[in-house]
């Protein structure tokens, strides 16, 4: 299936949504032969729930919007994948006292894999999204991964994982725009479902009740346990560690006279430690399955993110073995950080520029902060010419 002579089919991912629609009318202005692609991830029960992305209503939306734009549309049922990619291992990292980032996942091992694989299919060139991220070229030319324009929006962290060679190929639209600028330009070419609300939860847990559905799927394997206090002391019991999340307050079982806060959480022994405010905070991160630009080189001055919402902070992120032997990496911050968790995703970038990032194994405490991190704020990041 190859594109019309003189022009560059792109591959658009559809959601239904007003980001990914608006993205494909810019496509459609600027010349391309675009196809609308959509995932089938997941099935939803008919509970009234709305406001969820990936949903069976926004796979009829998304046929509206390429009806109205005159472009081909295909879905393709992708649940397996999303089941064993994203869902599975969303149930085991809670079972283990982890938080895990399923929308990384889901963009590494789901979405944009399988994008990539239906471009070659359907003779595409390129793909894109909906995403707000900016792909810029370096003075060698090639594709490096920055922020997007809007800050508040920003998905980059996102798509961290993106190597040159596959950011060469994606096209993202709204890099440059705002959500009030995209939205206002949904009503204006009156697109179907442009005055739709934004999608609050994960796409499989609409009701957000991420306990509950972990719960649910491994029943076999809840462990209830004790919780204790800074002290050791039991201060009460759990059904599960699953309920649990570093840096959590409310919904804890337990009352201490003063406010408390998750600061551990021991699957081994089915233990949920509690402390104080203070003993949330960290002074780095060990993190591993990582990916970084080929023109990265330690120690390495960056800001770190150690969560989608959380506002980057000056650290050094330096190559270490484990007592494995094994390459890992370690991030130290130049003030503590609170509620580093293992599971999450920490992305380093240098002024907009994304450099690369992890999964974070632990958290270090704040002894383990580098006497060299105080220099960060007047160094210069290393990054190879």
């Amino acid at each position: 299936m190859a594109a019309p002579a003189g022009k560059n089919r792109v591959l658009v991912a559809m959601s239904g949504g007003v980001d990914s629609s608006v993205a494909a009318a810019r496509l459609c202005d600027a010349g391309h032969d675009v196809v609308g692609v959509t995932l089938h991830l997941w099935d939803y029960p008919d509970d009234g729930v709305k406001g969820r992305c990936c949903a069976p209503e926004d796979q009829h939306d998304a046929r509206r919007v390429t009806d109205t734009l005159g472009i081909p549309h295909y879905t393709f049922d992708r649940r397996a994948l999303f089941q064993e990619h994203v869902v599975a291992p969303f149930v085991d990292a809670y079972l283990e006292g982890r938080t895990p980032s399923p929308c990384v996942s889901c963009n590494r091992s789901v979405k944009i894999r399988e994008l990539f694989a239906l471009a070659d299919r359907l003779g595409a060139e390129s793909i894109a999204t909906g995403h707000y991220a900016r792909v810029e070229r370096d003075a060698s030319g090639v594709a490096r991964l920055h922020r997007g324009r809007d800050r508040h929006k920003d998905q980059s962290y996102f798509l961290h994982m993106l190597r040159a060679h596959e950011l060469s190929r994606l096209i993202l639209p709204l890099g440059d725009a705002t959500k009030e600028e995209v939205r206002a330009e949904a009503i204006a070419r009156r697109l179907p479902g442009a005055t739709k609300g934004e999608s609050q939860e994960l796409c499989f847990i609409p009701s957000g009740r991420y306990d509950a559905f972990v719960a649910e799927r491994a029943v076999d394997r809840v462990r209830p346990g004790p919780i204790l206090d800074g002290d050791g002391r039991v201060v009460g019991a759990h059904q599960g560690v699953h309920a649990f999340t570093v840096g959590q307050r409310k919904g804890l079982g337990v009352a201490l006279g003063r406010p408390a806060f998750v600061v551990g959480l021991d699957a081994s022994s089915a233990t949920v430690k509690l402390g104080d405010e203070a003993d949330l905070h960290a002074g780095g991160a060990e993190i591993v399955d990582t990916v970084w630009d080929d023109d990265v080189s330690f120690p390495l001055v960056a800001d770190v993110r150690v969560r989608a919402r959380h506002e980057a902070a000056p650290a050094i992120v330096e190559r270490r073995r484990d007592a494995s032997g094994a390459w890992s990496f370690v991030v130290s911050f130049v003030s503590p950080v609170r509620a580093v968790s293992p599971g999450q995703v920490a992305v380093a970038y240098r002024g907009d520029r994304v450099l690369g990032g992890g999964t974070i194994r632990a958290a270090l405490p704040v002894s383990a902060m580098a006497a060299s991190a105080a220099a960060v704020p007047t160094q210069a990041a290393e990054v190879a010419p």
